[in-house]
């Protein structure tokens, strides 16, 4: 068998189409053969690289991370910002509504799915909280514009909140939950100088998606 000379085309090509029909179908309605087809690509080939739908979808969700990861770090070392306004606008690039809404169409519920909901806990505590939020807090301490002796546990409280709690991509939730719930969490941090870091757009956005889990065109249930 003829071997492989460009491996990473290969791969890109698998994540590039997959990414698409994640997004256009939802992660539990792709189904590996849907891939396969698409890409053109033989069985053989597809594992090769990849053991399963499961692992092709925690490949293209590190892309994604890592391109996420990039725009979070240009507003982390951008110097004519202090640490509150950075803060704000990390939480208003994070939940772009463009961004959002492919993330909301790709995922499955994770409350469904403990394996994605440990990954998602794991990426908050050692990728989101310690590069990017928790070093934005510590300068917002040291130019006076956030109020805490406790930057990594705020950080902390702050992500698994929005990225958990209020995200609907964890459960399906009513739109007026959704709405009470970021009212709740605007209210938390004002004690550590911080206000409205979900602002009228992104709670729009937020309860958009909810109402969208509504009438999603797949149903969420597993299939492999």
């Amino acid at each position: 068998m003829a071997r492989n000379k460009y491996p990473e085309e290969t791969v890109g090509k698998i994540l590039d189409m997959a990414e698409r029909m994640f997004i256009e179908k939802g992660y539990d309605k792709t189904s590996l053969q849907d891939i396969i087809q698409e890409t053109g690509l033989s069985k053989g080939a597809i594992y090769h690289h990849f053991t399963s739908k499961e692992d092709i979808f925690y490949s293209v969700c590190d892309r994604i991370g890592q391109r996420n990861a990039m725009i979070l770090a240009k507003v982390r070392d951008d110097s004519s910002l202090n640490g509150l306004d950075k803060l704000r606008k990390i939480f208003k690039v994070s939940m772009h509504p463009e961004r959002q809404a492919k993330m909301f169409s790709m995922m499955p519920y994770l409350l469904d799915n403990a394996k994605f909901l440990a990954a998602e806990m794991q990426s908050i505590f050692t990728e989101v909280v310690p590069e990017f939020v928790e070093p934005i807090i510590r300068q917002g301490v040291a130019d006076g514009s956030i109020r805490t002796d406790h930057p990594k546990e705020l950080a902390e409280a702050m992500i698994l909140l929005s990225d958990i709690w209020i995200n609907p991509v964890v459960q399906p939730s009513p739109p007026e939950e959704i709405q009470a719930r970021c009212d709740v969490y605007n209210r938390l941090f004002i004690q550590f100088g911080i206000s409205d870091l979900l602002d009228g757009e992104i709670v729009e956005n937020l309860v958009r998606y909810a109402e969208m889990s509504r009438h999603a065109p797949w149903d969420r249930e597993g299939d492999t």
